[in-house]
């Protein structure tokens, strides 16, 4: 009898390196991914027009009930599946307690980098877009480790080194490196926001646009995350230590 698969729920906002992170975790051979399973729900109850909406909606359940029971308790084909969860999709009737069955994992970045990527594509960011509230929430109730994006490009190997062995997982070289371009795993919405990690190969040292200022209109706006980021970067792994 297959013994039953670890099921990483991890956690992150917008502009964190999240897809760059499902990429090393789908490079092992042991795991396989499930991207942003959430994500029509959460359309669907907010009635917001992202882009390719509709097939976004038709390429997922819209009820919550049934992705949450998919994602804890469906069949898994490898012995580890990586979850990526955007915490804002978490919207509050969604069980928490429902969620515990799963090994939760954290990605931060620094809000103020956040927001100066996020403004790009969207003037006015709120609080609810970036999902720091929910995602103190989770950390708060279940734990796990919790990983910095800047860590994360300072340093791959060590960092994903500590994740795995947080997570109880032996760290695979794979996880370094991973071929470019789009994934059958990805979701339908890679189109219209995968573009830089379908050219990467690895975990890229900088971020085109990273120093650019934060404009003045989103201070208030930093000021609200920071507390929230702070609570989280407490606990983040460390390549070493």
């Amino acid at each position: 009898m297959m013994s039953q698969p670890v099921r990483i729920a991890m956690w992150s906002g917008p502009r964190n390196l999240s897809t760059a992170l499902m990429r090393s975790f789908e490079n092992r051979a042991d795991c396989s991914v499930v991207d942003e399973p959430l994500y029509a729900y959460y359309l669907a109850e907010t009635g917001l027009d992202h882009p390719g909406r509709e097939d976004v909606l038709a390429s997922q359940p819209q009820d919550w009930p049934s992705v949450v029971a998919a994602i804890t308790s469906g069949p898994v084909a490898t012995p580890v599946q990586y979850q990526k969860h955007m915490t804002h999709h978490l919207l509050p009737a969604v069980d928490r307690g429902a969620l515990a069955g799963l090994q939760h994992a954290f990605l931060i970045r620094d809000p103020e980098r956040v927001l100066v990527s996020y403004s790009k594509v969207r003037d006015e960011p709120t609080l609810a877009d970036l999902g720091l509230p929910q995602q103190v929430e989770i950390f708060e109730r279940f734990g796990g480790p919790v990983v910095d994006a800047a860590d994360l490009l300072a340093a791959p190997e060590g960092v994903l080194r500590r994740l795995c062995a947080a997570l109880g997982l032996a760290f695979d070289p794979a996880m370094l490196s991973w071929p470019a371009g789009p994934r059958d795993s990805d979701g339908v919405w890679a189109p219209h926001w995968y573009a830089g990690v379908e050219a990467s190969t690895g975990f890229a040292a900088h971020s085109p646009g990273s120093s650019d200022p934060l404009p003045d209109r989103l201070l208030p706006l930093l000021e609200q995350c920071r507390p929230f980021y702070e609570r989280l970067a407490a606990h983040r792994l460390r390549a070493e230590g």
